[in-house]
């Protein structure tokens, strides 16, 4: 999950496993595979990041995960 801020300034998190894709017009607009569109103040790199850091964090492998 991954926060972002609509143009109205209210903060909401979206699951990052839903993005289809990031446009730049010229503000940012997130498309879900649902079909919703969140148009967002953070700039498109930025979206991009955080998507790749949660997914990141989704795969890391922790060397105390097994452990009891």
């Amino acid at each position: 999950m991954i926060s972002v801020t609509r143009l109205n300034n209210q903060v909401v998190v979206v699951n990052a496993e839903l993005i289809k894709f990031v446009e730049q017009t010229p503000d940012t607009l997130i498309t879900l595979t649902t079909g919703d569109k969140i148009m967002v103040r953070e700039p498109l790199e930025e979206i991009v990041g955080r998507a790749i850091e949660y997914g990141r964090r989704l795969r890391c492998f922790s060397p105390q995960a097994g452990t009891l």
